[in-house]
């Protein structure tokens, strides 16, 4: 058997060796999925991606997406990246639009001109869900901060795309740059046996004047981990807005930075509108590629 194609692209980057590292594996419907488990757990990026063979504009592209310890439904920066490799190495097609078929249902990305050669790459995500509403007291103390860095005018609320997020608002950079996330001081409130605490923290501020907020991600795979950039998470952000009406209620057009925190900066786009009781949501960023090359066989 051939060996598998693999590729290493950075998600949300604005350069080289930023934002959030992906590892997609091509041709990969003969391997198993104790076999696609272990690989990503071997890569121990965020996620890594397999793109099955037979895909193509009409019917889309089959494409798994697995975490160190566990398969997910869904995740923004692996949907971009396998999107990204997919009509640049796998199928080279030019193609405006690459549709992936994930777990969670077909997930079209475009490909939008970003100038000087760039592009951008838009996902149009599903829809989340905003879902409860906890208070400042509840959640501060498994951030490591006080009651009082947490901003009264967003309030602290669920919202989940096929996995749930807790939404914390803080008031500036340094509330944000404190956060540390202690699982052992997690509210029962938030406790659902079905997933671990996905917590993303953001701030009205940013380092850039061009750029509106900042925000910060934990989440616990094998261990706490923070995630330099978050397409899922700023889909859920995106609806946020939108239902707390940010810019006047009007349409949400907004870029995030994250990843400052851990070495890994990062910018995420976001557009998100409504009409007749219907969310649009898109997420955008650049793919930048760093590696390829492929997976060894068992003999070699």
């Amino acid at each position: 058997m051939a060996p598998h194609s693999l590729y290493i692209v950075d998600v949300f980057a604005e350069s080289r060796y930023t934002g959030n590292q992906l590892a997609v594996v091509a041709n990969a419907e003969s391997l198993s999925d104790e076999e696609m488990q272990a690989i990503a757990r071997e890569m121990n990026f965020s996620e890594t991606t397999f793109v099955m063979s037979g895909g193509s504009i009409e019917r889309g592209y089959d494409v798994r997406i697995f975490l160190p310890t566990v398969e997910t439904d869904f995740a923004g920066h692996p949907t971009l990246g396998s999107a990204w490799v997919i009509r640049n190495e796998i199928d080279p097609s030019g193609e405006a639009e690459i549709p992936l078929n994930l777990k969670i249902g077909r997930v079209p990305v475009t490909f939008e001109d970003h100038g000087s050669g760039g592009e951008i790459l838009w996902m149009h995500a599903p829809t989340p869900e905003l879902g409860s509403v906890h208070t400042a007291e509840n959640v501060a103390p498994m951030l490591g901060i006080d009651p009082h860095d947490i901003d009264p005018d967003y309030p602290v609320q669920e919202v989940s795309v096929g996995l749930p997020f807790i939404f914390i608002p803080v008031k500036n950079l340094g509330a944000l740059s404190r956060c540390r996330l202690d699982l052992s001081r997690r509210p029962a409130s938030l406790y659902d046996p079905r997933f671990d605490t996905l917590a993303f923290i953001f701030c009205s501020q940013a380092r850039d004047p061009a750029n509106q907020f900042s925000a910060r991600m934990f989440f616990d795979s094998g261990g706490l981990r923070e995630d330099p950039a978050t397409g899922s998470a700023n889909a859920c952000f995106a609806a946020y807005l939108l239902e707390h009406g940010y810019g006047s209620g009007g349409p949400v057009a907004v870029r995030v930075e994250q990843g400052y925190d851990m070495g890994r900066p990062s910018l995420l786009y976001l557009k998100a509108s409504e009409q007749d009781g219907a969310r649009d949501i898109h997420v955008g960023g650049c793919v930048i590629p760093v590696a390829r090359g492929s997976l060894t066989s068992p003999c070699e």
